[in-house]
């Protein structure tokens, strides 16, 4: 059985509450699940302790189990300090084009040669 540790949705619309759960990965989002293991509550500013509750040696034993996190689980546990920091590919998605980049110089070569006044 290929089992995931993720978040399943609860709370009502637009008020967005999670369950960190252990389900088989064939099974829905808000489906059956074998444990609860916390909760998240992205709703909370990020400094505060109850925006996260894990029950960590639970998470441990599925991670022994062969469990394998989902992405924002798994950031969540490097934060939690269970699991190592992993290195991510940093898209880079904000950067511009060439061609706005190419802009943004001449605009800028432009207000250079402006005097100043």
């Amino acid at each position: 059985m290929a089992m995931k540790i993720r978040l399943a949705r609860a709370g009502s619309k637009k008020r967005p509450f999670y369950h960190i759960v252990a389900a088989d990965s064939r099974m829905p989002r808000d489906g059956r699940f074998l444990e609860k293991l916390g909760f998240y509550n992205p709703l909370l500013p990020k400094d505060r302790e109850d925006r996260v509750k894990m029950n960590v040696e639970r998470i441990q034993y599925w991670l022994g189990q062969g469990a394998q996190p989902t992405d924002r689980i798994s950031r969540m546990l490097e934060a939690a300090e269970v699991l190592p920091k992993k290195n991510r590919a940093n898209m880079q998605k904000a950067v511009p084009g060439k061609k706005a980049q190419e802009r943004a110089e001449q605009k800028a070569a432009k207000a250079a040669e402006a005097p100043a006044e």
